[in-house]
């Protein structure tokens, strides 16, 4: 199943967002992270635009790919968005290294 050109355009906005995740963790040590404040807010945006472009994927193409975890990415969103003043730099953290993961 070829995805719509909307589909396209999502998908697009998440692989960038997710190499940008890994250009700016390249080097990174946890403890770093935790002391640089724009780092944290960038990743974070990074995550969020990789959620919202995850909510936005048809039904049709989510179905196609079960092996993504669609709820858990679209989860993480809304707590950026909704729930800011809950973000733990930690579990910031290993999303973006898991982002970084081949």
């Amino acid at each position: 199943m070829q995805p719509s050109e909307r589909d396209s355009g999502y998908v697009w906005d998440m692989l960038d967002s997710a190499r940008m995740v890994q250009e700016f963790m390249a080097g990174v040590h946890f403890e770093g992270f935790l002391r640089d404040r724009k780092l944290q807010l960038a990743i974070e945006r990074c995550i969020e635009i990789i959620g919202e472009a995850s909510r936005q994927i048809s039904d049709e193409l989510k179905q196609a790919h079960p092996e993504i975890p669609w709820n858990r990415v679209i989860a993480q969103r809304n707590v950026l968005a909704h729930e800011y003043d809950d973000v733990k730099q930690e579990r910031m953290w290993l999303v973006a290294q898991s982002t970084c993961q081949p």
